[in-house]
């Protein structure tokens, strides 16, 4: 299957199968319509036989670059409509892919930033190449991380780090990224196509339904359901959409200027 703006394949000799984030003119940055294909095409994924292994990638300079920001300008009403929307399908997508007897990799190239980061920490194994970045984002336009950031943070890196990238808006580097345990692996310069194909493989070949088993124990280990946790979280960020530093936020970035916060 394969739409514009995500692009899906599936080698039958592996059972490998590859979801695309496609809107590499704009870095991936997630719009309602990429939101919408990801949500479909995760739907087929749950439907195929002989699935061994997903693979999430990004085409061009970056993974993802966040959520589509520009749409959220206008106001609270507009802003609180386009995350709605965008939530609607990323949630269920989400929580489709946590249930799939199959383990996830994420291969990260350029930024993972925003719903990226969040949407990369969603996998099982992470592998980047040796320039990718990794932030939070959300301290950038006044509000909380969505798309199960704040639920794969902490459990990823624990709270304190968790916060010291909210809190100061830090980007790790690739080599950052690996020495906090926010990510799996690092490829060699040159080498991130190879590896990440050769990663998937590796993990295909294994026990796919006991993975996955593994995976929904472990997301229950802390108590918490990502289920609800995802909710929380939209409830947040649709209080953070009637706050002036909200609102700063957004126009700021789209000014690429640095946003002038003053806790209103």
């Amino acid at each position: 299957m394969t739409s514009r703006l995500v692009t899906t394949g599936f080698n039958t000799d592996t059972g490998v199968a590859t979801l695309t984030f496609n809107r590499p003119e704009a870095l991936n940055a997630i719009n309602v319509p990429l939101a919408e294909a990801f949500l479909a095409d995760v739907h087929e994924l749950a439907e195929w036989s002989g699935l061994r292994c997903v693979v999430l990638t990004g085409a061009g300079r970056a993974f993802m670059a966040g959520g589509d920001v520009a749409s959220m300008a206008g106001g609270p009403e507009q802003a609180r409509e386009v995350v709605n929307a965008l939530l609607d399908s990323l949630n269920p997508a989400i929580l489709m892919l946590r249930d799939l007897n199959a383990p996830i990799v994420a291969g990260v190239r350029g930024f993972a930033a925003g719903a990226g980061l969040s949407l990369a920490l969603g996998a099982d194994l992470i592998i980047s190449d040796a320039n990718a970045r990794f932030m939070v984002a959300y301290d950038g336009i006044g509000t909380v991380p969505d798309c199960g950031g704040t639920w794969f943070l902490n459990r990823r890196i624990g709270a304190g780090r968790a916060s010291q990238l909210m809190l100061l808006g830090q980007t790790l580097t690739a080599r950052e990224a690996l020495d906090w345990g926010l990510i799996n692996q690092v490829a060699p310069e040159g080498e991130f196509d190879d590896a990440l194909t050769e990663l998937a493989r590796q993990v295909a070949k294994g026990p796919s339904r006991a993975y996955a088993a593994f995976r929904r124990l472990s997301d229950d280990a802390f108590g918490a359901a990502l289920s609800g946790h995802l909710e929380a979280e939209r409830q947040a960020f649709l209080k953070a959409t009637g706050t002036r530093d909200f609102q700063e936020g957004v126009a700021a970035f789209l000014a690429k200027r640095p946003a002038q916060f003053r806790g209103q």
